[in-house]
């Protein structure tokens, strides 16, 4: 078991860190700087993905790359004995990964995260997928789980909405739906903290995180409220580890049997084929 003072210590670090990236305004990471961007799907606790993410991106031979990831909690690796969800040890891995590589790499807020800041519970095949990240976490931490789990929630709270590109590209969790959209607050977008209201149901953190709406006519509302062009977002499972939603955005799976990421230049205007074209399947042995 890995020292719990040590996971302490590299989670607070990277929730200061989270809140320090440069170019982070509000809940958006303006990326002044990058070359390039290198974003993952949905991960829930895929470590081979993880450890194959880290091989792609080659940070420290690319110093002008950026790593984006998603979605890390709640997923289908769990410690023997049904003692519960393992997914834990890939928000330690993200942590520490933020604290070595603290203004190239970013996590984004995910509907998951949000459920547990909230403490809503998420379901999933007879199971209550809160209760077997926090068994989980009791498993590996024992005595200090409490500690941990309530520095973990401080870290999902750190986590930024989005990030934009300098080429328009605004790398998000998923895309509204078109009922909320006249409703959402986007002075929230930039604020450093949120409401409880706005992360509950019909409100804008929650909006911004569950959405599942990928209709032409409510991509384009959108982008014209971000002042964005092109979207890359995750949420949704896809059979073939991505596809291409609409004329804007494209949507990235990391989960097996084909997790995925998107590679794509931000110094200069690139197009939807773009990001199809900077679609890659992570070959990756079972975890």
């Amino acid at each position: 078991m890995p020292d719990p003072r040590k996971v302490l210590a590299t989670i607070r670090r990277a929730t200061e860190l989270l809140r320090k990236t440069p170019g982070r305004v509000g809940g958006v990471v303006n990326l002044l700087h990058a070359r390039e961007v290198l974003v993952v799907g949905d991960l829930h606790g895929n470590l081979a993905a993880f450890r194959r993410v880290l091989e792609v991106a080659a940070l420290d031979k690319n110093p002008e790359r950026h790593l984006v990831l998603q979605e890390l909690v709640h997923g289908p690796l769990a410690y023997p004995g049904d003692m519960g969800d393992r997914s834990h040890q890939l928000v330690d891995l993200t942590a520490a990964l933020k604290c070595q590589y603290p203004d190239r790499v970013h996590l984004i807020l995910g509907n998951h995260e949000l459920s547990e800041i909230t403490d809503r519970i998420i379901g999933k095949d007879g199971a209550v997928l809160n209760v077997k990240f926090r068994q989980g976490i009791t498993t590996a931490y024992g005595e200090a789980s409490t500690e941990i789990f309530k520095a973990y929630k401080e870290l999902f709270r750190a986590l930024p909405l989005a990030i934009r590109t300098r080429n328009r590209v605004f790398i998000c969790h998923t895309i509204p739906d078109a009922r909320d959209l006249d409703t959402i607050d986007l002075n929230l977008l930039r604020a450093d903290d949120w409401p409880a209201e706005a992360m509950q149901r019909r409100g804008t953190i929650y909006a911004l995180t569950w959405g599942r709406d990928e209709s032409p006519e409510t991509v384009d509302h959108f982008a014209a409220m971000v002042d964005a062009d092109l979207f890359v977002t995750g949420h949704q499972p896809c059979d073939d580890g991505f596809r291409q939603a609409n004329h804007r955005q494209i949507i990235i799976d990391g989960t097996p049997p084909f997790p995925c990421y998107c590679l794509f230049p931000c110094d200069r205007t690139i197009g939807i084929k773009d990001l199809v074209a900077g679609v890659k399947v992570l070959a990756t042995p079972e975890a």
